[in-house]
């Protein structure tokens, strides 16, 4: 069996490592010029995958077959959150997600909605 394959995972692997740390999900602290420590938290996705194989070779006086194949990964980092340390104290503040689908979109859109609704019936309310 080749030793193609392996070696490409390892190198693949190795530049995951490269890419993706502890400081990937729990970032290097800022601090403020006022005190504030602001410390960034992400969640981290990973996908990977390869796969390959020898051929045979039509050449006979060829001891070692033809390899092909292929290795791939990737990574997602996505902010979550943000601790803010001031003054000995911790608070975390969530980051919002955005809207991914047309329901989630008209969820969002459903309080300002009402209050524009209600407002427009106030108005008509008050001339009467």
């Amino acid at each position: 069996m080749s030793q193609n394959l392996p070696n490409m995972l390892d190198n693949t692997i190795a530049r995951l490592r490269e890419m993706v740390n502890e400081n990937s999900v729990v970032g290097e602290p800022i601090v403020t010029n006022d005190g504030v420590t602001i410390i960034p938290v992400s969640k981290v996705s990973v996908g990977f995958g390869g796969g390959g194989s020898d051929f045979v070779s039509k050449n006979l006086n060829h001891h070692e077959n033809p390899f092909g194949g292929g290795v791939g990964a990737g990574v997602k980092v996505t902010p979550v959150a943000f601790l803010v340390i001031k003054d000995g104290n911790v608070r975390m503040i969530p980051v919002a997600t955005p809207a991914n689908t047309t329901v989630d979109r008209l969820v969002e859109m459903v309080p300002d909605t009402l209050d524009k609704i209600a407002a427009f019936v106030d108005s008509r309310t008050e001339k009467k």
